[in-house]
């Protein structure tokens, strides 16, 4: 009895010794893997907490102190509370409303440049003459909107000359040479559809800021072309062969399977719309900033903002994240 489980033990070694040595052999990669990993983000993990964490820290200083300078040089903080959180909320008059008006904004803003940056990158996705020409085109931008650019973009340089042309050939003063369409030709154009004023409101301002539109779709149309580009032909070869038509290949085939660049795009849009020099809440907490013992409390509206930008990608990506499709592959 003993020389035959001896004979089955025997038997059996080799396969479990295999799958003891690939086990390990998993393991010891996924470990490598990871302090490769570990590596790679060792140098923001130094900078976070050599230099960005301390900045946090005394950053919460001022939005809960008082600034008062000293006679014989430097600064002296003095605790307050919520003073300033509460001036800014309940006294200052303008801050509410200036952030109210921003958020409106970015809430119309931010759907449209991920469906327009979408749309584009389906187009440019097709074979056909000068693709990588319309692509660059499309991507320029992104590249100038930078350094002096931006600043003369800032000013308006360019919805000033328009104004000043459209009046000069149309003789008429007061008309905005930016805007596109006007509410009335919308209007006139929906009556019979029973489309409400909120909706044609909504269409005539996209279409007025297109400007703005087109320069912040640049990135997210990359993104897309990424992931469009990153489909199986064969996928798609099936389609055409079942009959289906190219709008049922869309919505089956394309928008599930670039559902994660959509999520990706989205929290990349609300950051950058966010954090953009142009927007109106970022520009009054810099005009807040300068003015007398503004340092704290726009530190305080700095923190409030930032808190709100964390709740709107919390937001954005909890809802996407539940219509995301990955596809499991089997390795």
């Amino acid at each position: 009895m003993k020389k035959e489980q001896a004979i089955q033990l025997d038997n059996t070694t080799p396969a479990t010794k295999m799958d003891r040595k690939e086990k390990k052999r998993s393991r010891s990669l996924d470990v490598q893997k990871s302090r490769m990993g570990w590596l790679f983000i060792a140098p923001f993990l130094i900078g976070f907490f050599l230099i960005y964490l301390p900045m946090i820290v005394e950053s919460m200083r001022f939005s809960f102190s008082e600034l008062q300078i000293q006679a014989e040089g430097g600064f002296r903080l003095i605790p307050v509370g919520w003073a300033n959180y509460s001036h800014a909320l309940f006294t200052d008059p303008d801050f509410v409303t200036t952030l109210s008006s921003s958020l409106l904004d970015l809430l119309f803003d931010v759907p449209a440049i991920v469906i327009f940056s979408l749309f584009m990158a389906v187009l440019l996705n097709q074979k056909m003459r000068g693709r990588a020409i319309f692509r660059a085109i499309f991507f320029i931008p992104v590249i100038v909107s930078t350094g002096i650019i931006e600043s003369i973009d800032l000013q308006n340089t360019l919805a000033q000359n328009m104004e000043q042309i459209s009046g000069s050939e149309n003789g008429m003063e007061g008309s905005n040479g930016s805007e596109i369409l006007s509410v009335m030709d919308v209007t006139s154009l929906f009556r019979g559809m029973q489309i409400g004023a909120g909706v044609v409101t909504y269409v005539v301002t996209l279409v007025n800021d297109v400007y703005n539109i087109v320069n912040k779709s640049g990135v997210q149309m990359l993104i897309f072309l990424a992931g469009l580009q990153s489909i199986s032909p064969a996928i798609y070869e099936s389609c055409y062969i079942d009959g289906a038509s190219a709008w049922e290949t869309f919505w089956k085939i394309t928008f599930p399977m670039i559902s994660p660049m959509i999520l990706v795009n989205a929290v990349y849009t609300v950051i950058d719309s966010f954090t953009s020099q142009s927007n109106r809440i970022m520009t009054y907490i810099a005009n807040v900033y300068k003015g007398t013992g503004g340092m704290v409390r726009a530190t305080a509206m700095s923190w409030m903002y930032f808190l709100i930008v964390v709740l709107a990608l919390a937001l954005v990506a909890g809802v996407l994240s539940a219509y995301v499709f990955y596809q499991r592959k089997d390795v």
